[in-house]
């Protein structure tokens, strides 16, 4: 690829998480030794462009350059499944959610719904994402197989489930262990591809299939885990009935060896502080789901006390019990729970902390705090180019905003995929 530079407004994080803003900035973005698109340079643009006097430069003034939005949580096949009415968790996974997903078994229906879904990651500014896929190893073919051909950074796995599950989903506990190294070995490590070993959630596995999720996290410590935790008062009651014998819900995925560095537990709700402290000692990270935590009444994260534990954490879109693609609309969520009193001191969360935990501090959460999220030298070149002038409203809040934090909070409270003139993945539009 050749070196690109683009001049705009520019948003950057630095590694504790500080924004860095350049109301006329410039970014360089070209190939590092092993020919993949790097930022080479980012900042003040008349600090920088005499580095650069014969390389043309795009001129987008008026428009922002962000970080590529990172997408912690989320169900592709789960995508017809959005705006289904349930009266909660375990109702909508049993009259929506699985009779959809059986439908992923065949390849050819995976591969047309993982062509939308990414259309819409796109179209929303997201350049990685952590997904869920379905038991059948057909719908994680599919998403790997999609992801790749568009450049992407994309993690997902097979889902295990041999218990508590209906026909159509339920998988052999043998056989999906040997499916999941199968996969493993295909797809991780492929380009930009990850894989990530995927209980969907204890009530839905047995001891034996999570003592083989756990040996196989043990035998490639590089692959990513996920899977849900705490997210409903009644999800967690059947945790308790089913493991009598553990401390908490999430010591049950402690007891198989899934807490670690590279995993992910969507929702974390209904934790207390000894749990809080545990995914802190063990580098697990939560993904925080706000819109879906909503819609199902699953109830609220607590931000300050999964700050003060010093716990990694970001948010997620978890489409389809979350109601949108939009970062701007899970950042909002975001914010209302954090005005709910639900953050350190009762503050709520400022706009450029909201854009952090759906950029770099969810980039620190995957593990990949040095590879993509904050737009830094030598961070690979995924970013989005937004547009404060979108819609009219949109244009008349930005045009009055005096501080950086200003002009984030007025995207996130109008912004929409409007917003998004452009995604760039690996230096590609």
């Amino acid at each position: 690829m050749t070196t690109h530079a683009y001049r705009a407004a520019l948003l950057r994080f630095a590694d504790d998480g500080t924004p860095l803003y350049d109301a006329d900035g410039l970014l360089v973005v070209g190939p590092n030794a092993q020919g993949q698109a790097v930022v080479h340079a980012a900042g003040d643009h008349a600090a920088l462009i005499g580095q650069y006097p014969d390389l043309p430069v795009q001129d987008w003034r008026g428009h922002l350059i962000a970080p590529g939005f990172i997408d912690l949580h989320l169900h592709y096949p789960q995508l017809d499944v959005i705006g289904s009415p349930a009266d909660g968790l375990l109702p909508w996974l049993e009259h929506y959610t699985f009779p959809h997903e059986s439908r992923f078994a065949e390849l050819a229906y995976a591969a047309e719904v993982a062509r939308f879904f990414f259309d819409e990651l796109q179209r929303h500014g997201v350049t990685t994402a952590l997904a869920f896929s379905t038991s059948h190893p057909a719908s994680v073919n599919a998403a790997f197989a999609e992801a790749r051909a568009r450049g992407l950074r994309f993690i997902t796995g097979k889902v295990l489930q041999d218990r508590h599950s209906p026909d159509g989903v339920r998988d052999q506990t043998e056989q999906s262990l040997i499916d999941t190294e199968d996969l493993i070995r295909r797809w991780h490590g492929v380009d930009r591809l990850g894989y990530a070993i995927t209980p969907r959630f204890a009530p839905t596995s047995t001891d034996a299939q999570m003592r083989g999720a756990g040996e196989l996290a043990a035998r490639y410590p590089d692959v990513w885990i996920q899977s849900h935790v705490a997210e409903n008062r009644d999800e967690v009651r059947w945790v308790a009935e089913l493991y009598p014998q553990a401390r908490s819900y999430l010591g049950v995925y402690d007891s198989f060896g899934l807490l670690r560095e590279r995993a992910v537990y969507a929702h974390c709700i209904h934790l207390d502080e000894t749990d809080r402290a545990l995914m802190a000692a063990t580098g697990t990270a939560a993904a925080v789901s706000p819109t879906s935590n909503l819609f199902l009444g699953s109830g609220f994260f607590d931000f300050g006390a999964a700050q003060d534990a010093g716990m990694r954490h970001g948010l997620a879109s978890d489409v389809g019990g979350g109601t949108s693609f939009s970062p701007f609309h899970t950042m909002l969520a975001a914010y209302f729970v954090g005005r709910e009193g639900h953050t350190k001191a009762g503050l709520s969360l400022t706009p450029s902390r909201l854009w952090w935990l759906h950029t770099a501090g969810a980039a620190q959460a995957l593990g990949l705090g040095q590879v993509v999220g904050g737009l830094r030298v030598g961070q690979e070149a995924d970013f989005v180019r937004l547009n404060p002038q979108a819609t009219p409203l949109l244009a008349r809040k930005t045009a009055q905003a005096n501080s950086l934090d200003e002009l984030l909070f007025s995207l996130i409270v109008l912004g929409d995929d409007r917003a998004v003139a452009q995604t760039v993945i690996a230096g590609k539009t």
